[in-house]
């Protein structure tokens, strides 16, 4: 998969223009100065927290989470950005379903409002499972910037993974001790 796989689906001028933008460095300082911020979460605990105050707020009849975590083993490549699961196991005479949020590792030091993003995606589907219009509608209502951010973060993680962002925070190939 190369890099302009993230932007796959948008109009060829976007594309375009954020080709030019990566090679004239334009990219990088836009987005550097659109997300300046990292957000403060930095355990599982202070994640759940975040996701069931943004569960409250926006999906209180949603079922139950167990489990909101950080996982390293989650790429932007290989797998996804969040993973969203129900659990089914038979307690006694009833079936009992635990549901886990799994955020990619690499959001622990980005953008609040990509993990937001993410976060708001996940948590959509335990009320809509596929990604139909209803999907983006629940996502749009708890994220009204939902669409803007969606592109800039996939374009963060084109740049990150480009050789031109080799110095971009996240890239894999950044200085040691650059988020």
């Amino acid at each position: 998969m190369e890099p302009f796989d993230y932007l796959a689906g948008y109009p060829r001028e976007l594309v375009e223009a954020a080709r030019r933008g990566l090679s004239d460095g334009s990219l990088a300082r836009g987005l550097l100065a659109r997300y300046p911020g990292r957000h403060g979460v930095r355990t599982n605990a202070a994640l759940y927290g975040l996701a069931q105050e943004l569960k409250q707020r926006h999906l209180r009849r949603a079922p139950p989470l167990a489990k909101v975590l950080f996982d390293e083993r989650l790429t932007a490549r290989e797998s996804a950005l969040g993973l969203n699961s129900r659990l089914a196991r038979v307690q006694g005479g009833r079936l009992a379903t635990k549901r886990e949020i799994r955020i990619a590792g690499l959001f622990r030091d980005l953008a609040p409002e990509f993990l937001r993003l993410v976060l708001v995606h996940e948590l959509a589907h335990l009320k809509e499972f596929d990604h139909g219009p209803a999907f983006y509608r629940l996502c749009r209502a708890m994220e009204p910037d939902y669409d803007q951010i969606e592109f800039d973060l996939r374009l963060w993680l084109w740049l990150r993974e480009s050789p031109a962002g080799a110095g971009f925070p996240g890239n894999p190939s950044a200085a040691p001790g650059v988020p």
